[in-house]
C-alpha cells in the first residue's frame, strides 16, 4: 500500500509545487514507484515534468468522476519509475461542481484507491488556497508535509494550516498525521531566514525536517525547462537538498 502524502500551504510561492515535483522525482531515482497528482488548476507540477495544461490528453479532472478508468490518465514520464496524474484548467469548474454533491471531501481519495497498491509512494500538489481541491487532497493522504518558506508571513500562514489540518483530522480523516516541515528557500547569508528557522524549531521540534532546501538558481531554472532539478543539473545543491529529504522522508515515520 503506497504512502499517500499531501504537500500542502495555503500561501503561494513558498515552494509547495517544487517539493511536490522534486521530493516526487528524487524518490524515483532511489527506484521507488511513485505518482505524482497534480491537484492544482494552475498545474504547474504538470508543466515542472513536461506535461503543460491544455494538452489533449486525459488528466485529473477526466477521471475525478469516473474513478475507475483513472489509469487512462496516467501517464509516465522522462524519470523511470515516476508517473503523473496530470492536473488542468477545468480543475476551476470542479471547485464548483463538486460544492452540492454528497460526500465532496472523498473525491481524489476515490479516485485514487483503484492504484493506491501500485505505488510505494502518492504525492499529492495542492493548489495555494484552502478550498474544496485542497480540502480533497488532505482527505486522500495519510501523511501531510508543509513546505515553509523563511519569511516571517509564512509563519503566519503555518498556524492557519495547522489549524486547518486539525478540522480535517477531527471531522473528516483521522488517519491524517503530520510528516512534517520542510524549511524551503533558505539563504545562509539572510538573517531572517535564520530567525524563521531557530523559531520553527523551538514551535515545532518534533515536526522539523533535519534537510533544509537553500534558495539555489538551478532549483528555480529547472521548471522552466519542464524538468526536476535532479535532471536539470544533479550536481546543484537545490538537487542534493532534494535527494537528502527524500532519503529522510523514506526513513521517516510520521509525527503523532
Amino acid at each position: 500500500m503506497a504512502r499517500r502524502i499531501v504537500v500542502a500551504n495555503q500561501k503561494g510561492g513558498v515552494g509547495k509545487t517544487t517539493t511536490a515535483v522534486n521530493l516526487g522525482a528524487s524518490l524515483a531515482v532511489m527506484e521507488k514507484r511513485v505518482l505524482l497528482v497534480d491537484c492544482d488548476p494552475q498545474g504547474n507540477a504538470s508543466s515542472g515534468l513536461g506535461f503543460y495544461p491544455g494538452d489533449d490528453r486525459a488528466n485529473i479532472y477526466t477521471a475525478l468522476f469516473d474513478p475507475e478508468n483513472v489509469r487512462k490518465s496516467i501517464v509516465t514520464t522522462a524519470i523511470p519509475y515516476l508517473s503523473l496524474l496530470p492536473g488542468t484548467q477545468d480543475l476551476v469548474g470542479a471547485e464548483i461542481e463538486l460544492a452540492d454533491k454528497l460526500g465532496r471531501e472523498y473525491y481524489v481519495r476515490d479516485l485514487l484507491s483503484p492504484v493506491e497498491d501500485e505505488y510505494d509512494f502518492i504525492i499529492i500538489d495542492c493548489p495555494p488556497s484552502l478550498g474544496i481541491l485542497t480540502v480533497n487532497a488532505l482527505c486522500a493522504a495519510r501523511e501531510l508535509l508543509v513546505p515553509l518558506q523563511c519569511e516571517y508571513y509564512a509563519l503566519e500562514g503555518l498556524s492557519q494550516l495547522l489549524m486547518t489540518y486539525e478540522l480535517v483530522k477531527k471531522r473528516l480523516n483521522p488517519e491524517l498525521k503530520v510528516l512534517g516541515v520542510v524549511l524551503t528557500m533558505y539563504d545562509q547569508r539572510n538573517k531572517l531566514s535564520w530567525q524563521v528557522k531557530h523559531e520553527v524549531r523551538k514551535a515545532l521540534p518534533q515536526h522539523l525536517f533535519e534537510v533544509i532546501i537553500p534558495r539555489n538558481v538551478r532549483l528555480s531554472e529547472a521548471p522552466s525547462f519542464g524538468k526536476p532539478v535532479i535532471t536539470y543539473d544533479i550536481r546543484s545543491s537545490g538537487a542534493e537538498a532534494y535527494m537528502a529529504l527524500a532519503q529522510e522522508v523514506v526513513r521517516s515515520k510520521v509525527r503523532e
